[in-house]
């Protein structure tokens, strides 16, 4: 893993060359390091602004026309270490989290900076039913179901039923198994199965965190079941970075670039796109 880092100094667009140049990885996430390691990328379009940010760098420096020189916050490994310390998380989150961690696929889980967000929404909007598409082993809708009040009901919908058991056993652990409905098999059938049976408009919160090529399927779903002020979040939007680079066009990058700028002109919602873990978009029904 690198940090990017883009030339401050604007460069006529002719000559800029499609260049990238590596860090070694023993010098990119040093948190003490003194040499400023960077990579550099440069810009085909000459109508984007230039951004400038090293691997040990506190503040990205953007200078745009519209809003000036600005200095916004570069999680370093030492910043983020220090975010994470600062983190609310109860002992039976942390033991799912470490035990999740020795799993395959442990990168699917949540970051605990996440999951205290998703709490927090939850008890913000007074959430009762919740809904969460990709369980994965439970890290976030476990947070989500700790923030329910004790009649609140989260319906938690993952095809895998091999991690669907270490979720249902940290669920327990933590005695909130009574506030989740498992859903083992393919969200969008038990999505449509709720419309069905008439639970439009009866759910004040859902998180997706699924197969990114199905984000507008699992979308559009939701905000039925979802009703007016209520709130959706969708993981893994800015997707490792992936969709800023023009470069990358792979299948699911390019299904999930155009979900975000299908979001960004929707008038359905409000949103607003927080760049938190790998990137997550909150959307308020309107």
């Amino acid at each position: 893993m690198s940090y990017n880092c883009y030339c401050v100094k604007p460069v006529p667009a002719a000559s800029l060359p499609l260049s990238r140049f590596s860090i070694p990885q023993n010098l990119s996430l040093s948190p003490t390091t003194t040499r400023r390691n960077c990579v550099i990328r440069f810009s085909p379009d000459k109508s984007l602004h230039l951004v400038r940010c090293c691997s040990t760098d506190a503040f990205v420096v953007v200078n745009d026309n519209k809003y000036g020189n600005k200095q916004v916050v570069s999680l370093t490994p030492r910043l983020y270490d220090y975010v994470l310390s600062n983190v609310q998380e109860p002992e039976v989150l942390k033991e799912l989290r470490e035990e999740t961690a020795t799993m395959h696929g442990s990168q699917m889980q949540v970051s605990p900076d996440q999951a205290q967000l998703l709490a927090m929404l939850v008890q913000i909007l007074g959430a009762r039913r919740c809904i969460e598409v990709g369980v994965y082993t439970g890290y976030s809708s476990l947070a989500v179901a700790l923030a329910l009040p004790e009649s609140g009901c989260l319906v938690a919908c993952e095809r895998d039923e091999k991690v669907l058991k270490v979720a249902r056993r940290f669920y327990e652990r933590a005695g909130v198994l009574h506030k989740v409905q498992i859903k083992h098999g393919l969200a969008i059938d038990t999505l449509n199965a709720m419309l069905l049976n008439g639970e439009a408009g009866s759910y004040d919160f859902a998180f997706v965190d699924a197969e990114k090529k199905m984000y507008t399927t699992y979308f559009e779903l939701l905000l039925k079941l979802v009703r007016v002020g209520g709130v959706i979040v969708i993981d893994n939007v800015l997707w490792h970075g992936k969709v800023a680079d023009p470069l990358v066009n792979d299948s699911k990058t390019a299904s999930l670039r155009n979900f975000n700028n299908a979001l960004f002109e929707d008038e359905r919602v409000s949103i607003s796109l927080v760049p938190i873990g790998d990137g997550m978009t909150i959307c308020r029904k309107r």
